[in-house]
């Protein structure tokens, strides 16, 4: 508690002085903007009620004298300040000024000119009135003149019986005038306005010159106070390693005096980096709920806006807020979009390049001792800033990569946490399936599952639900209504197939998990799954990239061996080929004429994975001849395989086409000549086991103690035999030396033939 006020009191002097000179601006501009308003509404309104008022016509002395005469007017009002005076005609009278305009309604039947020799001045104008019929305005209306000392004036309205008078009004307060014409509309203009940014700052919005109003120049983070968060760090499996470098800052915000006693100073900043998926903001949020801090969240396009000087403001705001609550975390997810490298390309006034130039300011100028820990994510690494990434800014970079077996076994575990299982549900071997994917696709894969069920009318997910909702993943849905001819399906079985039987007949390969010829969702009309069965590094040797490049060209050779075609459904097995063999030229050294020379650089690690070429034309010519000698070679392999085992092909295509899906298992018994159909197992693959047998790597373990060999046996002239009740000696550690553990790097995904687009 101490510190706390210690730190309120110490932060407090400035932190008013700076919110109260940024309160009185942005008051002042909103004031000036209100007045100016209400004074140009005020004046617009006059001009408008005075210029649009067609209900009052001004009329000449003379002619309202003549009115009178001619018993035409009604009823006279005299204004005692301004001297006018308001006539109100007779019912029926239309009057037509100089342009013409006639006002009044037109009588209903026609009146009667009077005779010549009887006319006067004012019955001669009076009959012109009445004869315009095209002009006629209907409706009541006035007419007003300035009223002359005239004695004989009231006089002729008595003669004539005409009502006359002068109204009597109270006068009003000159305060209370005011307040109506100008302070209540002065009000109501700034609560408009002041509504009006409200909702622009809630939607993001700014207004570049109005500095601050409304809170347009704030920053718009979601701030999760205390254990708010709702995440801990055990809702984040997978991750091991990302969690223990982050257990450090954990345990600074909790004991920071254990490590300020012995000078050791707190990184400023964490950088999560990883392929889309992987739980960075996650695992932001959990180190948020495991410190017990508050937790301030913001996307890096919460800064950017049209207008220059606003993102820089909310970068100021965001630091000012979280000092105030400190210790805290700061998360600006996907940090790329404000933190790209500069380059002449941008300008100086540039919006980006002014926000991150504040959050480099800001990054320096706040103190390690508050506790102030700033996290950011991004899957593009290379192309923030280098300012950004130097230490004493983002001093750790965290790598957050795809999990491997255990890493995915531990996430199936926790989204499976509130989902009913049945008994046969093995994860393990839904983790072994699911080699290559994210933490978000096995939380999609899980709900797919629990959907699949609730489908199909079950009260719980079983171990087919989980399987065909990965397949789901990566094929789509079936398509219930694709009719293919029987030549079509004939020509996709063998395609399919031929994949199988590559991967079936060659070394270095994944077993094969199921072969169908259902057109799926995914512009697939059939796919071959092979699924690893042990979980593999990424590292590959030359064999096994051949190999997979050998059973991408399984399909095509099938066309060609059986069919005697070729059709585009091998187009994206052709891709994935190309691909394989230009990555062992380009970047892995493993071709005869480049050898150890990169030709090319990987792009985007973490997300397409693509790479860009660094030689010359020429050099990528050569490089292109090496890649096709690769696919050549890997072609023949292929055509081989396929016309030795014709014979098998024919049999599995057989009953391919009468069941359209079997398993790998369903295809050895076929080719071993054992019935299909009493293959139990429904997920069952190509890979041939021996049960009961232990590989002898695992008996064998390491001692630090010294092992003397045995004394010499007297010579006998007979062989020495060791009885079996005798310890028997392991071999030297230079004969049987243990195997090498595999390093825990993610491995890639099931390959999937499911390209038979259209054929």
């Amino acid at each position: 508690m101490s510190q706390n006020n210690d730190r309120k009191n110490r932060n407090g002097p400035n932190r008013g002085g700076q919110n109260g000179g940024n309160n009185w601006r942005g008051l002042l501009s909103l004031v000036s903007w209100a007045l100016l308003l209400t004074i140009v509404f005020s004046y617009a309104g006059a001009w408008v009620s005075g210029s649009d008022n067609k209900s009052s016509v001004e009329i000449t002395y003379s002619e309202f004298i003549s009115l009178i005469e001619s018993d035409k007017i009604a009823k006279v009002e005299f204004e005692a300040n301004t001297g006018l005076a308001h006539i109100t005609p007779t019912e029926g009278f239309t009057y037509t000024d100089e342009d013409g305009k006639t006002y009044g309604p037109m009588p209903k039947v026609e009146k009667a000119v009077a005779p010549a020799e009887t006319q006067t001045p004012s019955t001669t104008n009076l009959n012109q009135l009445l004869r315009q019929k095209d002009k006629t305005d209907d409706g009541s209306f006035q007419l007003y003149t300035k009223a002359l000392n005239d004695d004989q004036l009231i006089s002729r309205m008595l003669e004539h019986n005409v009502d006359f008078g002068s109204p009597y009004t109270a006068p009003i307060s000159p305060i209370l005038e005011m307040l109506i014409s100008y302070i209540l509309p002065f009000a109501i203009m700034m609560l408009l306005l002041s509504l009006v940014f409200r909702i622009m700052a809630k939607r993001g919005g700014g207004m570049g010159g109005i500095g601050g109003v409304g809170s347009v120049g704030k920053a718009n983070a979601k701030v999760y106070m205390e254990k708010s968060t709702g995440v801990t760090f055990r809702d984040v499996a997978g991750q091991d390693e990302a969690k223990e470098s982050l257990t450090e800052i954990i345990d600074f915000l909790h004991n920071p005096q254990k490590y300020t006693e012995i000078g050791a100073k707190l990184p400023k900043g964490a950088l999560l980096v990883g392929p889309p998926g992987t739980g960075k903001t996650l695992l932001a949020k959990a180190v948020a709920g495991e410190a017990s801090v508050p937790f301030f969240s913001i996307s890096g396009s919460d800064f950017v806006e049209m207008f220059v000087g606003v993102g820089a403001s909310r970068v100021r705001d965001l630091f000012k807020e979280a000092s105030k609550v400190a210790p805290c975390i700061v998360f600006i997810d996907e940090i790329d979009t404000i933190g790209k490298s500069r380059d002449n390309r941008m300008g100086g006034n540039d919006e980006r390049e002014q926000t991150l130039n504040q959050l480099l300011a800001e990054m320096d100028g706040f103190d390690p001792t508050k506790g102030v820990i700033l996290l950011a994510a991004t899957n593009r690494p290379e192309v923030l800033d280098q300012a950004l990434l130097r230490p004493g800014r983002f001093d750790r970079r965290i790598i957050i990569d795809r999990p491997n077996l255990a890493g995915r076994l531990a996430t199936l575990e926790v989204h499976t946490r509130n989902i009913r299982l049945s008994e046969d549900v093995n994860l393990k071997k839904v983790a072994l399936a699911t080699a290559g994917t994210v933490g978000a696709d096995l939380a999609n894969l899980v709900n797919e599952a629990a959907l699949r069920a609730v489908r199909l009318g079950r009260k719980a997910v079983n171990q087919g639900d989980l399987l065909a909702a990965f397949e789901l993943v990566i094929a789509g849905t079936e398509k219930k209504g694709s009719v293919l001819t029987e030549f079509e399906k004939k020509l996709v079985a063998y395609h399919e197939v031929g994949h199988a039987m590559v991967a079936f007949k060659q070394k270095n390969t994944e077993p094969v998990q199921k072969i169908t010829i259902v057109p799926h969702t995914q512009g697939s009309l059939g796919y071959t799954l092979l699924m690893p069965e042990e979980d593999k590094t990424e590292l590959r040797t030359r064999d096994e990239l051949l190999a997979k490049i050998t059973v991408s060209m399984g399909g095509r050779a099938a066309e060609e061996v059986v069919m005697e075609t070729m059709t585009n459904g091998a187009s994206q097995d052709i891709q994935d080929a190309t691909q394989v063999a230009r990555n062992m030229v380009a970047m892995y050294g493993m071709s005869d004429e480049f050898g150890m020379m990169a030709l090319a650089s990987r792009r985007s690690q973490y997300l397409d994975g693509g790479y860009g070429m660094d030689c010359a034309q020429d050099t990528a010519a050569a490089m292109d001849k090496a890649v096709r000698e690769i696919l050549t070679e890997c072609y023949g392999s292929a055509v081989s395989v396929i016309r030795e085992n014709r014979e098998d092909m024919d049999k599995v295509v057989a009953y391919l086409l009468e069941k359209e899906t079997i398993t790998g298992a369903e295809m050895v018994a076929i080719i071993e000549g054992r019935d299909p159909a009493l293959v139990e197992d429904e997920y069952a693959s190509t890979r041939q086991e021996t049960p009961g047998i232990e590989a002898p790597a695992k008996r064998i373990s390491m001692i630090s103690e010294k092992i003397e060999p045995p004394a010499p046996a007297e010579s006998t002239g007979e062989e020495t035999s060791v009885s079996s009740t005798e310890s028997a000696v392991e071999p030297p550690a230079e004969e049987s030396a243990p195997q090498q553990p595999e390093a825990e790097t993610s491995a890639p995904a099931p390959q999937v033939d499911d390209e038979h687009r259209s054929v």
